[in-house]
């Protein structure tokens, strides 16, 4: 039996793949300041404390983890505010929707409404846990 603890280093170059990172960061928390957009490297950065649903729910734990896309030509953000940098956002989907081939749109969904899309010149994301977990009470719910 694998061990759960095991950090996740996930890598994403076609939407199926997108889909198990989206699946890795659903309910992840971070600050607006923790996310970066570098136009000149082509990157966009998202510093998070995911909850570890790959622990089987039964240990509330979290882990901070390191978001990073490649190929970055443009970002948009709707309903968030970079001037609020310590303000927190609930990570709620990570999509894929494709245009001129290789590349797209990768839409990040936060709560509340919310939203980045990031124009991409082909789909390089990668998902990396930076820290040990730790044990939090709260476990993520959602209303049906």
């Amino acid at each position: 039996m694998a061990d759960v603890a095991t950090p996740l280093r996930l890598l994403a170059q076609e939407p199926e793949d997108l889909a198990v990172i989206s699946a890795a960061l659903q309910d992840a928390v971070a600050k607006i300041g923790d996310i970066r957009w570098d136009a000149q490297a082509r990157t966009l950065t998202l510093a998070c404390n995911r909850f570890r649903w790959e622990s089987g729910g039964r240990k509330g734990e979290r882990v901070r983890s390191a978001l990073q896309l490649g190929d970055v030509a443009g970002v948009r953000a709707r309903k968030l505010r970079r001037e609020a940098k310590s303000a927190v956002v609930e990570l709620l989907a990570v999509a894929f929707e494709p245009g001129e081939a290789p590349g797209g749109t990768i839409l990040l969904t936060f709560a509340g409404g919310g939203d980045l899309r990031v124009s991409v010149d082909c789909l390089d994301v990668i998902l990396v846990d930076v820290s040990e977990p730790w044990s939090t009470p709260r476990k993520p719910g959602h209303a049906d």
